[in-house]
């Protein structure tokens, strides 16, 4: 059964009294000023005389060395002390085009009705909107679709879209007023959608992984330019994008759970003006590394953001 849900505040609870804590899910309350209209759940402002203690450096595993109830937490929600991606299920491609689905036509629908915006986030479990309107929150759970309104949460299988739809309050169809070049294929609202437990929980870590893993980029970029890290409905990847582009050196950066391209879950750099060498090989014109190249690496983390880094200093 589904909870209600503030990462922030329970990640504290965790942490004990005197530290707040910096996450990668969004949390409550909902944002309803542009230009972003949500949270940023690592930017931890006002907090007086507390200690923060950020997923962006090893405040968080240094936590987690004091308390094994820390270790498990910041474990199981990629803060610290990281646990490693798991090879990929024979389920998951069918899954990730069911949920693709559910992102583009149900979920990025019900945030648009409110304030304009698609963009998505990781959020334990799947994914989901940040906060919106009077504390709402639409996410993937499992296998379960969940609204959150305040402090109520109900939520239902993952069956169909017009289930869905029906669940959250829209029709569904393609967020609207947007042109998309490559949006998911049309499937019909009463198709049962097919999504495995096993598959989903890797969905959830890749998107863990890759959120922790670009917002630590992020951080170490820092230019007013950058964008937020965001999971684009319609590509169903987390990417952020960095650098200037009058410059030639503006790219996305992201963490795709697979496409027709490449099957299985991959890091990308996909840059803004053609590059030649050895290195932008992927099919797209960019770099890629996928989670199979990512198996064997001791720290995933920091392979992940080696590879990122190495992009970016090519790029100048």
């Amino acid at each position: 059964m589904s909870s209600v849900r503030n990462a922030r505040s329970e990640a504290s609870e965790v942490l004990g009294s005197g530290r707040i804590a910096a996450v990668l899910e969004p949390s409550p309350p909902a944002v309803n000023e542009g230009p972003w209209f949500a949270d940023h759940p690592v930017a931890v402002e006002d907090v007086d005389d507390a200690i923060v203690v950020s997923p962006l450096d090893d405040a968080w595993t240094a936590a987690a060395r004091e308390d094994p109830a820390v270790a498990r937490y910041a474990r199981d929600h990629w803060l610290g002390d990281l646990k490693r991606l798991e090879a990929v299920p024979l389920t998951f491609d069918a899954t990730r085009r069911a949920l693709t689905a559910l992102a583009f036509y149900v979920v990025a629908p019900a945030r648009q009705v409110a304030n304009g915006k698609i963009g998505l986030r990781w959020t334990k479990g799947g994914f989901g909107t940040p906060f919106f309107g009077n504390d709402r929150q639409v996410r993937v759970e499992g296998s379960r679709l969940v609204v959150q309104d305040g402090d109520t949460v109900d939520s239902v299988p993952i069956t169909t879209l017009r289930a869905a739809g029906n669940f959250v309050g829209v029709t569904p169809a393609a967020p609207v007023g947007i042109q998309f070049r490559d949006a998911p294929a049309e499937i019909d609202a009463d198709t049962d959608l097919e999504v495995d437990a096993g598959a989903i929980a890797l969905l959830d870590d890749w998107f863990g992984f890759a959120t922790l893993v670009l917002e630590r980029l992020h951080a170490r970029a820092g230019s007013p330019t950058d964008t937020r890290v965001q999971l684009w409905p319609e590509h169903f990847d987390a990417a952020i994008e960095l650098g200037d582009a009058d410059g030639g050196t503006r790219a996305s950066y992201g963490a795709s759970p697979g496409d027709a391209t490449i099957p299985v879950p991959y890091l990308y750099v996909s840059p803004w003006a053609p590059q030649e060498g050895e290195f932008w090989g992927a099919p797209f014109g960019g770099a890629a590394l996928t989670i199979d190249e990512l198996s064997d690496a001791p720290d995933q983390v920091a392979a992940a953001l080696n590879f990122l880094e190495s992009a970016r200093s090519l790029l100048g």
